[in-house]
């Protein structure tokens, strides 16, 4: 049996250091982190996420504020709220939860947003920081992988590691991070997506498979080498009587069949889900503490 990297338990375990870290910062009589969300409209998953990113803040003893929106909001109105909260000295961390209304340009949003307050990782600033191997806030799910391989003790270095997509939020990212000098890292990283030709090949060399293509169970065993390391970033809804919900969830890898022959895999749920809510408030940590902007 491969080693099942848990996410659930990690991520449970990187919030209570960062909980028993609040509570010194509360003895000292210091600033307690402070995370603002915006969320515009009522898309259901939205809500589900940003609920579930207040609450964890409120177990670890962070303070927060939720700012809802109407979906009719005009991009003025949202941006001069982004603008209020940048200006706003109590509040360490701002996260625009995604997606936005077709009306509003993401790229506005994401680029007004203060890069010592953006803890999701997004801004240009950030991402270049990030690109070039200085302190940044990284992205939540990327560095969620990256603190999952670090504490699994995953041997990185000299490894070929294929990153199956490209998204701004994990895939690109994701490469950068495993080629840097450091660790995790010092890896070989062949990029991958949609139009990679002979992708099957390709991933059949990866000793590390960090998949995060948005094709529900798109990775069968025989595109995997035996004995690799698989991250499997997708999560997708699948309908299934037999659940009491009447669904189950998913990832991009079909798990049963590539488990067999994987060293170290992460399960869907349970894997890299959980690590995404501990990276944003360990970076909302890092911005009230001034760690990555002085």
């Amino acid at each position: 049996m491969p080693t099942i990297i848990d996410g659930k338990k990690t991520s449970q375990d990187i919030k209570n250091e960062i909980a028993a870290r609040v509570a010194e910062i509360k003895s000292e009589g210091g600033k307690i982190p402070h995370l603002a969300a915006i969320l515009v409209g009522n898309d259901g998953a939205s809500q589900t996420y940003v609920g579930a990113k207040v609450k964890a803040c409120h177990e670890i003893g962070f303070e927060s504020t939720l700012v809802r929106m109407e979906d009719t909001v005009s991009e003025e109105e949202l941006l001069a709220k982004v603008e209020e909260i940048n200006e706003n000295p109590d509040i360490d961390g701002l996260i625009v939860q995604l997606p936005l209304p077709k009306h509003i340009s993401v790229e506005k949003v994401t680029d007004k947003i203060k890069p010592e307050k953006d803890v999701d990782g997004f801004t240009p600033a950030n991402v270049g920081r990030m690109a070039l191997n200085w302190p940044a806030y990284v992205a939540a799910t990327p560095y969620g992988i990256v603190e999952l391989l670090k504490r699994y003790q995953i041997e990185t270095s000299g490894k070929h590691c294929v990153v199956i997509g490209r998204s701004h939020i994990v895939g690109s990212p994701m490469s950068i991070l495993m080629a840097r000098n450091g660790y995790p890292g010092n890896a070989t990283v062949t990029l991958t997506h949609s139009r990679t030709q002979n992708l099957k090949e390709i991933a059949q060399t990866a000793d590390i498979l960090i998949v995060a293509l948005g094709k529900p169970e798109f990775v069968t065993a025989d595109m995997v080498k035996p004995g690799a390391v698989v991250i499997d970033v997708g999560i997708h809804r699948v309908e299934d009587s037999s659940k009491k919900s009447g669904f189950r969830l998913i990832g991009d890898v079909k798990f049963d069949e590539v488990a067999e022959k994987a060293s170290a895999i992460t399960p869907v749920p349970g894997g890299v889900g959980p690590m995404t809510i501990a990276s944003l408030l360990y970076n909302t940590l890092l911005a009230a503490e001034r760690k990555v902007y002085g």
